[in-house]
């Protein structure tokens, strides 16, 4: 197991607290961004621990989260997907405050490009739990990496499962327990399964369609949306090989059961749009059409979703 202490915006960090603490049901996620868009994150793999460390002289850890995927977007697609996920009460104070960090005027017309770490099951340690950094120098600008071999890591994770256990934090104390007994026993490294709520299931399927909708080829960003094939209210999960990128008015189509992709991987539309708009000619030009694919086979629909979705959705 490994984890890395990022530096901290304080406003962010004691926003989310906040939150947390007034309607804990909604922060199931949060985007921990980086003001820069230079380099998507590539410290740690999906499941591993990614820890909050407010500015100095605060060289406290004092919370943290499951990271789950790392990537760069607009600041208005970060809002849209997060909203105040992204530790702000509204998109123009978020706005604001990575302005602050950017060093850069105020332009409203740029949709500019920031880093954004996407991390599930986050948690907010009381003051009284926060526990000093150990090793830490202060000319670390963004962050460090440590790992459960190390001293140093082992005295970061006995803190956080004492944590963790004494609060009962998202079942996170019973994993603890789990990787515990793993490294000692076998001493392989393990991950958490990220628990992916809406906000990085729409994120994941927009970079895995390369923000490309699957059906017109549109890439004209503020209009593409991610679709769950196996709707979330049936049980579908958000998993990305669940999600297909569509246009809005192909989303809303698909939803409604106008249109949909068999397991071919072949786009058909109902006659119903027809016989109830009186209209949809332009729709029918991509009847029987191939749909535009992840280039990852593990990110392509699911045949199950689909069959799915054609049996229980379309209005064929």
């Amino acid at each position: 197991m490994k984890f890395f202490v990022g530096v901290t915006d304080n406003q962010w960090f004691d926003y989310l607290r906040q939150l947390k603490d007034r309607k804990p049901e909604i922060l199931d996620e949060v985007n921990f961004w980086q003001p820069s868009s230079v380099s998507i994150f590539q410290v740690l793999k999906q499941g591993e621990i990614f820890l909050f460390k407010l500015h100095s002289p605060y060289d406290f850890i004092v919370g943290g989260g499951v990271f789950a995927y790392s990537t760069i977007l607009p600041i208005s697609l970060a809002w849209d997907a997060f909203g105040v996920k992204n530790g702000a009460e509204t998109f123009e104070k978020m706005r604001q405050l990575i302005i602050h960090h950017r060093h850069t005027t105020n332009n409203r017309q740029e949709d500019f490009n920031i880093g954004c770490l996407l991390l599930t099951q986050p948690f907010f340690l009381d003051k009284s739990e926060w526990f000093l950094v150990p090793e830490w120098k202060s000319p670390i600008v963004r962050g460090k990496r440590y790992d459960l071999n190390s001293e140093a890591g082992k005295f970061i994770w006995e803190n956080l499962s004492q944590v963790w256990e004494k609060n009962k934090i998202f079942n996170l104390d019973k994993e603890a327990k789990r990787i515990t007994e793993e490294h000692a026993r076998y001493g392989k490294e393990t991950t958490i399964k990220p628990r992916i709520g809406q906000g990085i299931f729409r994120v994941e399927v927009t970079d895995a369609y390369k923000r490309t909708c699957a059906i017109t080829l549109e890439r004209a960003l503020p209009v593409l949306e991610a679709s769950h094939i196996k709707s979330y209210a049936d049980g579908g999960p958000n998993e990305v090989n669940n999600g297909l990128l569509l246009r809005i008015d192909m989303h809303k189509l698909f939803d409604r059961g106008y249109l949909t992709v068999t397991p071919k991987l072949v786009i058909e539309v109902s006659r119903r749009i027809k016989e109830e708009f009186d209209n949809g000619k332009y729709y029918f030009a991509f009847h029987g059409k191939k749909i535009y694919l992840p280039q990852r086979f593990i990110d392509q629909p699911s045949p199950d979703f689909l069959t799915w979705h054609n049996e229980k959705k379309f209005k064929g």
